[in-house]
């Protein structure tokens, strides 16, 4: 059976919804747009939905040369994608620093007020050059993903995962708690475990460390309601490693850029 790509995700701020394409276009940092913004308090560290988990229900759009902010009962704010209003500040994302450019200020109020803390939207310029763990890819660029350009995730690993959930009583999780780039068919569960280089539409990427999972994927994307402890009670029943942590996708870098279509075929090796 052929592998296909039947899902491709790209979340433009790091912590809020992502957008579902039909295509896009690999870069050496990840997918086109993919978390180039970020939500960062006053000192420059990064916002997460582990500790600010409202921030799932914040949706985000790209189109018409802006990036759009909206969310339940408050009115959209659009961000123009050129938009740079401030000198570039130091942001953290976990031990990595980077330059960033603050974008709006408009934003900043809209987002301070809806999460009920201060806090500013800032985008990674091309000047800025952040790299992947040194341990793993050194040498790749990434935005502001916590540390790799992109996430793949089997289907077949997902529905090995909710049939040991529906064993226990609990229901089926969809695909968006756990937040990938590339959601494939066709492989084995966990297959993605073993994957070095991979061709898929016009790109090339290569598989670099097995994707540690943490809190976030027990926060509903749809509501922002933290509803743990599964998944990760289950995973950890027997997808635990001690250098990964709690395993669940493969996280990827870019070897050659180009497009990725939903349909694409994938080449393994």
């Amino acid at each position: 059976m052929p592998i296909t790509l039947t899902q491709l995700n790209v979340y433009p701020v790091k912590g809020l919804k992502g957008i579902a394409l039909t295509e896009a276009r690999c870069t050496s940092r990840g997918l086109e747009h993919d978390r180039r913004w970020m939500v960062v308090d006053a000192e420059g560290m990064f916002l997460s939905q582990r500790e600010h988990p409202k921030m799932a229900t914040v949706w985000t759009d790209l189109g018409n040369g802006a990036l759009s902010l909206s969310a339940p009962d408050i009115s959209t704010v659009d961000v123009p994608l050129d938009a740079r209003v401030a000198p570039a500040m130091t942001v953290r994302v976990w031990d990595s620093v980077c330059e960033a450019v603050p974008v709006s200020p408009y934003a900043d109020t809209w987002l301070s007020d809806y999460l009920g803390l201060a806090c500013r939207l800032v985008y990674m310029p091309e000047s800025s050059l952040r790299h992947s763990s040194p341990k793993y890819a050194a040498d790749k660029l990434v935005g502001f993903a916590d540390g790799f350009a992109y996430l793949v995730v089997g289907e077949a690993s997902l529905g090995d995962l909710n049939a040991r959930l529906a064993s226990k009583g609990h229901p089926a999780l969809p695909m968006n708690r756990f937040r990938p780039n590339l959601v494939v068919a066709g492989s084995a569960p966990y297959a993605e475990d073993g994957w070095g280089e991979i061709r898929v539409g016009e790109a090339v990427l290569r598989g670099v460390k097995p994707c540690g999972r943490c809190q976030v994927t027990t926060t509903d994307q749809g509501t922002g309601e933290v509803r743990g402890p599964e998944p990760l009670a289950t995973l950890a029943t027997y997808r635990d490693s001690r250098e990964f942590g709690t395993m669940f996708g493969m996280n990827l870098v870019t070897v050659e850029a180009g497009m990725l279509r939903l349909g694409d075929a994938i080449t393994i090796g």
